[in-house]
């Protein structure tokens, strides 16, 4: 599993360092184009790009820090790096959602119309979605199982749909002249990267907060180690991540003496572990094996002190 993780993480790394080259070429060229057409939208989307450009130098950075071993000071090492690395990355979005909207409102309401080179808007944007494009190629195997590189992917994601509107809205100035369609095109660009930040601070304040796992069953795990010969009941049981695709699983689990007495336990341990990693991916499991008479009298003491 150590040498899985490690595999995934350099592959993560390598996805990230072409995509963030795609990013920076295409950011270049519409910072040129938003200047040379005179396109709100295309500064919009360029804005969006440099948020993403950054959000993905965070992100590399992170999986790089969160590759480093554990240490006596760091016992489950830097994999929470990944995690701040999404932090950031839902702030910048939600700056620059912010500097699109009220930019989108002064042109919308100041009256006066700008003008927009809608031919050249519209060439420039078709570049930036086909890099997008390759980008969300790039990225979408690795986004399911990490939360660092599901905000790389969704950041992506988000550009493409962005070209979307502003190659939308360059058809439309270039069929009928409406020129404040390009205003328009970067409002639905800033709804597009609100949800999205907003979901992935979600998830962040979820790990930070050591909640259960959004995917993690908690009762359906305490039926299944129930379920285990020699077991008889599971209580004090503790679910969090780590980070994304990295559980930690703890509880006291209540067996029978016989199975003590005839040492049996490590067959036990083992089988629990590998039924949490198996069927839970649960990383990371600990277990404190009490026998039941141990259990029962613990539990009338508890009572009497009440």
């Amino acid at each position: 599993m150590g040498h899985d993780h490690a595999s995934a993480s350099t592959s993560n790394r390598s996805r990230l360092s072409i995509v963030i080259g795609l990013v920076a070429a295409v950011l270049v060229v519409e910072i040129v184009g938003a200047w040379f057409t005179g396109s709100l939208a295309l500064l919009a989307d360029a804005g969006h790009m440099f948020s993403d450009l950054a959000g993905l130098i965070i992100a590399l950075t992170a999986t790089v820090v969160a590759a480093r071993p554990a240490t006596d000071r760091q016992t489950f090492g830097y994999q929470r790096a990944e995690v701040f690395g999404a932090l950031l990355n839902g702030l910048i979005l939600i700056v620059v959602a912010g500097f699109v909207v009220v930019g989108a409102i002064n042109r919308l309401t100041s009256g006066a119309t700008a003008e927009v080179l809608a031919g050249p808007m519209l060439v420039v944007a078709v570049v930036g979605l086909l890099a997008n494009i390759v980008g969300i190629l790039l990225l979408r195997p690795a986004a399911a199982g990490s939360i660092n590189m599901r905000g790389a992917y969704l950041e992506v994601l988000g550009d493409a749909l962005g070209s979307v509107a502003v190659i939308a809205a360059a058809v439309v100035i270039l069929l009928t002249g409406f020129a404040q369609a390009d205003a328009i095109a970067s409002l639905v660009i800033a709804a597009m990267i609100i949800p999205r930040a907003f979901g992935l601070l979600r998830d962040v304040v979820r790990v930070f907060s050591e909640s259960v796992p959004a995917d993690t069953d908690v009762r359906a795990i305490r039926e299944h180690l129930e379920g285990t010969a020699g077991v008889v009941a599971v209580h004090d049981v503790h679910v969090w991540a780590i980070t994304s695709g990295s559980h930690v699983f703890s509880a006291h689990i209540v067996v029978e003496p016989e199975l003590l007495a005839a040492g049996r336990s490590g067959a036990l341990l083992r089988e629990l572990s590998g039924c949490l990693s198996d069927h839970f991916d649960v990383e990371h499991s600990t277990f404190q094996l009490e026998p039941a008479d141990h259990a029962a009298d613990a539990e009338h003491e508890h009572h009497s002190h009440r």
